[in-house]
């Protein structure tokens, strides 16, 4: 297994915490680093403030990149820049606003190394608001691994496929190794979405028979803020990311889901539309019981999914119905 490392920080009018990033790949015990930065047309100081920083820091590492672009192709285009320009064994994708745990690579590589075969390992992630500082710290991520985990021992990757076709199961990609060749195999991250950049990927892994795999341990700390992309910490009765997200599926996960479950996602789209006005899409009590009545106590489809759910009682059969 080679030694090198490509580290590749996806930047976006990051400035206000691209050093701290940068400050904690500098800080990794391991060694062997190739640091890519690839910036998707900031409008900010991020370019700026990423070149002066590679320049007085170049040494540390074995080789280092800057990579900007004309226009703006959103995170999947800015992640294939840095996927292509890469040329370690492995690699790890950075958000520009997220930092290291300074064991995080050598701990990857030696559970790597421990367990052959690996092509993609996810661990643990610590929560915060706004900054690291403990008063912030809001939970760490996955809690218990429960049967219905998509990392739960013994499963497949045709399981784990399968479960994610109906939900998008992985709520900590932040800390998501991969090793290069087999993440090109499967054609990258896929441009025709901008910002589904980890979803569709897991699903392509999957379906080409590369199991996802977990270690137990704190490897990064992500950031929850008001102008992230994804995860601002704002409280939502349904995550805006969903509604952005409707062709996704229909490219996706709805050609490759039983009828019942399909019916059912279309259902639930459909009806959660009615919750997608900003001074609705408000988590309290009686949003949360008219959404609950709506697309569970009320839906035909979700009572054939039931149904179908208990005349499957085996794991192996029932990952959809999960």
């Amino acid at each position: 297994m080679s030694e090198k490392v490509s580290v590749v920080v996806v930047t976006y009018n990051s400035s206000e915490f691209i050093l701290e990033t940068l400050e904690s790949v500098s800080s990794l015990t391991w060694k062997e680093i190739e640091l890519i930065v690839t910036d998707d047309c900031s409008s900010d100081h991020t370019v700026e403030l990423c070149r002066n920083w590679l320049s007085r820091n170049s040494s540390r590492f074995l080789s280092t990149r800057m990579i900007t672009s004309d226009v703006n192709t959103g995170v999947s285009g800015n992640a294939n820049r840095g996927l292509k320009a890469a040329t370690g064994e492995w690699i790890k994708f950075m958000a520009g606003d997220d930092t290291f745990e300074p064991g995080f690579l050598a701990d990857n590589m030696a559970h790597i190394a421990e367990h052959p075969g690996i092509r993609a390992l996810f661990s643990r992630v610590n929560l915060y608001r706004d900054t690291f500082e403990k008063k912030n710290f809001v939970e760490s991520v996955p809690g218990t691994i429960l049967r219905d985990s998509i990392f739960w021992p013994g499963r497949t990757a045709g399981s784990q496929y399968r479960m994610l076709l109906v939900a998008d199961r992985i709520h900590f990609t932040p800390s998501a190794f991969l090793h290069r060749e087999t993440l090109l195999s499967v054609g990258g991250f896929d441009e025709r979405f901008k910002s589904q950049e980890d979803y569709s990927l897991w699903l392509n892994l999957t379906r080409h028979g590369h199991k996802l795999h977990f270690m137990e341990k704190v490897t990064l700390n992500y950031r929850m803020h008001k102008d992230a992309q994804n995860n601002t910490g704002i409280p939502h009765l349904i995550n805006p990311n969903y509604f952005r997200e409707e062709q996704f599926r229909r490219v996706y996960t709805y050609p490759n889901m039983p009828v019942d479950v399909r019916l059912n996602a279309r259902y639930t789209w459909l009806l959660s539309l009615l919750f997608k006005p900003e001074r609705i899409n408000k988590d309290h009590a009686v949003n949360r019981f008219l959404l609950a009545l709506l697309t569970f106590y009320l839906n035909p489809f979700e009572v054939a999914v039931r149904a179908h759910k208990l005349m499957n009682r085996r794991l192996s059969s029932n990952e959809f119905y999960m």
